[in-house]
């Protein structure tokens, strides 16, 4: 029995020595350059649309992509939440590099994706709304080695990412920011 234990450890020692860390690809938008301010369009000041975003650079043997995008900078009171969920985004096939802007509010979008729970509380993009200062939004798309199986009404980040740890090869992120009343257009 101490064999097997000594084995199975050094096993799992091994898997997380030589464990493949996801590779990295750039993600774009057409709406804001990474870093920089986020247009009136995209937030609760404006129209409140969905960014277009563009990817480039995913690993081979990709079979899908997620799209989250979140705010760390809200004081959230909900236990065990950090930061609050503007979007998430998952099963957008891996020949799909790119999301148009003013995405439907709908559960399944053309195409097949599907859009998951906000802190919202909807399955739809909600735009940068800071209660104060300039807040930072993280768009960050997951690339994954297989489709997830998760109805819409149960997809939050928190479910998708669980689902989606084991499988995600490769990652890149967009950051954006957003203060109330910016006057960027």
């Amino acid at each position: 029995m101490k064999k097997f234990i000594l084995a199975a450890a050094v096993v799992m020692v091994f898997s997380l020595i030589y464990a493949k860390e996801p590779s990295r690809f750039t993600v774009t938008s057409r709406a804001f350059i990474s870093g920089e301010m986020i247009p009136k369009d995209y937030t609760c000041e404006g129209i409140n649309i969905s960014p277009d975003m563009a990817w480039i650079g995913a690993p081979k043997g990709t079979v899908s992509f997620i799209v989250i995008c979140d705010d760390p900078d809200i004081p959230v009171k909900t236990p065990g939440a950090q930061e609050w969920v503007h979007w998430v985004v998952y099963n957008i096939p891996a020949k799909q590099t790119y999301i148009r802007k003013s995405q439907p509010k709908l559960n399944i979008l053309p195409g097949g994706s599907r859009q998951g729970i906000t802190s919202f509380k909807t399955n739809a993009y909600g735009g940068p709304c800071p209660p104060f200062g300039t807040h930072r939004y993280y768009f960050r798309v997951y690339a994954l080695d297989s489709m997830l199986t998760i109805a819409p009404e149960k997809a939050t980040k928190k479910a998708v990412l669980e689902l989606a740890q084991a499988h995600i090869i490769g990652y890149g992120e967009l950051m954006g920011k957003y203060a109330k009343g910016n006057k960027e257009k």
